[in-house]
């Protein structure tokens, strides 16, 4: 007789895993995913624009201007002594038919406000046409 079981019989350890409980959550899962996919999976059908990277072209009558560190503005590689000198120049490119692109080129370095002072004289001068030229990062590849 054994001192632990009242009937005197040895109890065995069960070593097999009950799996019924996880069956029935699996289905439940099974039966609700076949219920959301189709509505999940019905859409408007659209055509989606395909990404382009085209480079820039560089037509003559486009303007170029650069900032530097220091907030010195270049129109097309020349000193432009201020904001002022800036604004007339514009002004007379802002009367062109067709209107000149703007191209602005702002050193990674230089205060913001250096080129928000040249977008802003932009739009005083009447310019609609306002681009912001940067560099791809190193080692990135260009898709054609």
């Amino acid at each position: 007789m054994s001192v632990g079981s009242p009937s005197g019989d040895d109890d065995e350890v069960v070593s097999a895993i009950n799996t019924t409980p996880l069956v029935d959550v699996m289905l439940v899962l099974l039966i609700i995913f076949l219920i959301t996919i189709p509505v999940a999976i019905q859409t408007v059908p659209v055509e989606l624009p395909k990404e382009m990277n085209q480079p820039t072209t560089t037509k003559p009558e486009n303007i170029t201007i650069a900032v530097d560190v220091d907030g010195n503005i270049y129109w097309n590689a020349q000193l432009v002594p201020d904001y002022n000198e800036l604004f007339e120049r514009m002004k007379e490119i802002a009367v062109k038919n067709p209107q000149p692109e703007i191209h602005i080129r702002g050193d990674q370095s230089a205060r913001y406000e250096y080129v928000g002072k040249v977008v802003l004289t932009c739009q005083r001068a009447g310019i609609f046409k306002i681009g912001f030229i940067t560099e791809p990062p190193a080692g990135a590849i260009m898709a054609r």
